[in-house]
């Protein structure tokens, strides 16, 4: 590309997306404060000062191969280099997430997005929950592949650290210290067998405990070493989020039992909230997330002299900025070739739509996040496509899939092979198990423990439907690593129905659903566990779902379809019925 073009490309980012961004700081533990004691200290530190130059921290989270969307790493191409223009030293680095999310995951195994990740090159990185998707050896070999370093405080094998808890950068004359954390809800969110040994039992942690000290401990004594080391300034790279279901170990909960951190930069939960808090001895944190799919990338500037700020920068087109602008370099042509390598794959139309299937609310619109994401918590058209399929193609009775594992919508119009690794990236295999129907109870109930909150492991159900009343709190109980234990209380699923008929505790059904759930534990659903396995051919569920889109619906999603929340197979009551 022409230096040129280059300058006008990012001039337009500088101008017309870029800005506004959003900015949060507070003062930092490394920068200057106070008179000097004497004119000698005062031209020390002068002198000291002309070495320190301007330091900017671009981050990435939850990428989720999503390498040409929003800005797509040749949009974070151009604004690096638009950064070191403007005179910072620049250092980037991710917040995990990244090598899952589609069929370039799926298909490599994580390997390709590795290869992109130093191509662009990334600096540090911490390990998500979905880096462990295709296995505890596999990300570890990708680990060793990685021109980068993965750190994290609390990713342990054995009570051994698995990764360096931090790493020290020197860069722009200073030391800045970089401190990983992974959520210990990784245990569940990917598959809870991948961190056990031969015998069932859990060789590898997250720390994860009920009160959350392990985790605070972990991060406090990497701050201190950090800082012990000599750096400057402490950032911490964390995957820890902010919902609910990932307390005692959300970003707020390790702000405010630590100190010494000079920024949060954080992931997990795809929002995009900028925060400062206080951390445990009443200093201010600057806390920033940058959203999934690279819609934002953050950045923590580092200035010679002043406070430490962080923020978000933002692109709001449906479209990509290497489409809209037009932006050829490195990376452009990285992610073309990485993208061809699969694309005859995944372009063969096998049915059409008649609507988009769906996996939002298709009326409420979040003023930050925009869709609003309904099948976690709701029934939607995609929810009941997808355990239809299971249903059908198996000949089970019922079939009861966590909405975390159906990815992305499907578009109105022609449906391809990159539509249904996309729904479904995981490559789970397929089972069916004869539950009894106090199994299946207890398991709608731990799905359902969350609502009106999210939760990845909410059922979206075939062959079944059944009430959430959620003006009772749940009464699920779980362990320390986060896997249901029963119920202690009232429960809130009522009126369960199997084909029309009420569900019998005694009897016994056939239930369809995926490895994930039944032999992995995956979301801490343990319901199912001494459940007789029936076999299911072993095929993937994203075969299952092709299977059952060009026989049983013969290549058309018809009007049977239609309602984007689905056909009323799951009836939420917020208020108690009159008696």
């Amino acid at each position: 590309m022409k230096r040129s073009l280059r300058t006008l490309i990012c001039a337009a980012l500088a101008a017309a997306l870029l800005l506004p961004a959003v900015v949060y700081g507070a003062a930092a533990s490394g920068s200057s404060t106070g008179e000097p004691a004497a004119a000698a200290e005062d031209s020390q530190a002068q002198d000291e000062n002309e070495d320190k130059k301007d330091i900017m921290i671009l981050y990435t989270s939850d990428i989720h191969c999503g390498i040409d969307e929003g800005f797509g790493y040749a949009g974070l191409e151009q604004i690096l280099k638009y950064e070191q223009e403007k005179g910072y030293e620049v250092i980037l680095v991710d917040d995990g997430d990244n090598i899952q999310g589609d069929p370039l995951g799926l298909l490599t195994k994580g390997d390709a997005l590795i290869d992109l990740m130093n191509k662009m090159g990334y600096s540090v990185a911490i390990p998500g929950n979905h880096e462990f998707d295709y296995g505890v050896d596999n990300f570890l070999s990708l680990a060793e592949k990685a021109q980068f370093k993965y750190i994290s405080c609390n990713f342990q094998y054995k009570g051994e650290n698995v990764f360096d808890p931090y790493v020290i950068r020197e860069i722009g004359g200073r030391k800045i210290g970089f401190v990983g954390v992974t959520t210990p809800t990784t245990i569940t969110a990917s598959k809870p067998t991948l961190f056990e040994d031969e015998n069932g039992e859990f060789v590898y942690s997250f720390l994860q405990d009920e009160t959350g000290e392990g985790v605070y401990n972990a991060v406090q004594s990497a701050v201190d070493n950090a800082r012990t080391e000599g750096a400057e300034y402490v950032i911490v790279l964390g995957h820890l989020g902010n919902e609910e279901q990932c307390r005692p170990w959300t970003y707020a909960d390790v702000i405010s039992h630590t100190n010494g951190i000079d920024a949060f930069l954080d992931g997990h939960s795809h929002d995009t909230d900028q925060v400062i808090m206080k951390n445990k001895d009443g200093k201010e944190v600057p806390r920033s997330a940058c959203g999934t799919k690279m819609q934002h990338i953050g950045w923590c500037r580092i200035p010679a002299e002043g406070e430490v700020t962080a923020g978000i920068y933002s692109w709001t087109l449906d479209d990509s900025a290497p489409e809209v602008l037009g932006i050829e370099n490195e990376m452009s042509t990285a992610v073309k070739e990485a993208r061809g390598s699969i694309s005859k794959l995944l372009e063969g139309k096998i049915a059409v739509s008649e609507q988009e299937m769906t996996i939002y609310d298709p009326v409420a619109v979040d003023p930050e996040w925009g869709k609003v994401r309904m099948i976690r918590r709701a029934e939607t058209n995609l929810g009941d496509l997808c355990t239809d399929a299971y249903r059908f193609v198996t000949g089970a009775d019922i079939a009861l899939l966590g909405g975390g594992g159906i990815r992305v919508s499907i578009p109105a119009g022609d449906v391809t092979m990159k539509n249904m690794y996309e729904v479904f990236p995981f490559g789970n295999e397929i089972c069916v198990v004869q539950a009894t129907g106090q199994q299946i109870l207890d398991a709608l109930e731990w799905g359902a423990a969350a609502v009106p909150g999210e939760n990845g492991g909410f059922m979206q159900v075939s062959g079944l439907s059944y009430e959430i009343h959620t003006y009772i709190d749940s009464t699920c109980t779980k362990d320390v690593n986060g896997m249901f234990t029963g119920v202690a209380g009232e429960r809130r699923v009522r009126n369960v129905k199997v084909n029309g008929t009420p569900i019998d505790p005694d009897a016994l059904y056939n239930v369809a659903g995926n490895d994930y759930w039944f032999l992995n534990g995956g979301d801490g659903q343990t319901a199912f566990n001494g459940a007789e396995r029936v076999d299911a051919g072993g095929l993937l569920d994203v075969q299952l779902l092709v299977d059952y889109l060009t026989g049983e619906l013969g290549g058309v999603i018809g009007k049977e379809y239609s309602d984007p929340t689905g056909q009323g197979r799951i009836v939420i009551v917020e208020e108690k019925p009159a008696e």
